[in-house]
């Protein structure tokens, strides 16, 4: 049902010599070491973290945010978050993961700054579902058509939050839960607008992949 963003992630980057840079994708290591040495307030460690995830926390931010400004933004609040907040990592999960979920709240937060004063139209839970069950074959289908070279202008003219949602979710491997967790919004709220950016972007690829008429 959902919008495989993940295997049109290569086309997206084209040009680019690294790829997409994504949770599910990435394969960084950090020394624990390291990380204990940055908790307990050692300066040169924390400058060898910044270095370490620089690159991948501005390319999520850049995939996330509408320009290149906003993304140096995103960075630069990210790494001060990581060292007010190093100290609470326990190590539950993967340095890396925590890393990008700071990066992806502080995204998330420059936007709704951003916002426009009207607020987005919501759609309920059940709305979204019929969506998505409506446009299920036709978004399948998009992943896989050789015109997803088209599909990162596509995501551009998405609304912000419905961008974001379904790049968190269909390339970063984030859950709805968690989603919400960063937005400070409900689950339902970004499966919703994961319904409607697959709706959205089914609508403005559609006439590529039908072809021309015969």
């Amino acid at each position: 049902m959902t919008l495989n963003l993940l295997e049109a992630a290569t086309v997206l980057q084209a040009g680019e010599p690294t790829g997409v840079t994504t949770r599910a994708t990435q394969m960084t290591t950090v020394d624990e070491v390291l990380v204990a040495r940055a908790k307990a307030g050692n300066e040169a460690a924390l400058e060898a973290l910044f270095r370490h995830f620089e690159v991948p926390v501005y390319t999520l931010a850049r995939r996330l945010t509408r320009t290149s400004h906003d993304a140096e933004d995103v960075l630069q609040e990210t790494f001060l978050e990581v060292v007010r907040s190093i100290g609470r990592f326990r190590g539950d999960g993967s340095f890396e993961g925590w890393i990008r979920r700071v990066a992806a709240s502080k995204a998330l937060m420059k936007l709704r700054r951003q916002a426009s004063r009207a607020p987005e139209e919501d759609l309920s839970e059940e709305l979204a579902d019929a969506v998505a069950a409506e446009r299920a074959h036709g978004i399948a289908a998009i992943a896989t058509a050789p015109e997803r070279l088209d599909l990162q202008a596509a995501l551009a003219r998405l609304p912000d939050t419905a961008r974001v949602v379904i790049w968190l979710h269909d390339v970063e491997g984030y859950s709805h839960d968690e989603i919400a967790a960063m937005a400070g919004k409900t689950a339902s709220f970004s499966k919703s607008q994961l319904a409607r950016a697959h709706a959205r972007l089914r609508e403005m690829l559609a006439p590529r992949l039908e072809g021309p008429c015969t």
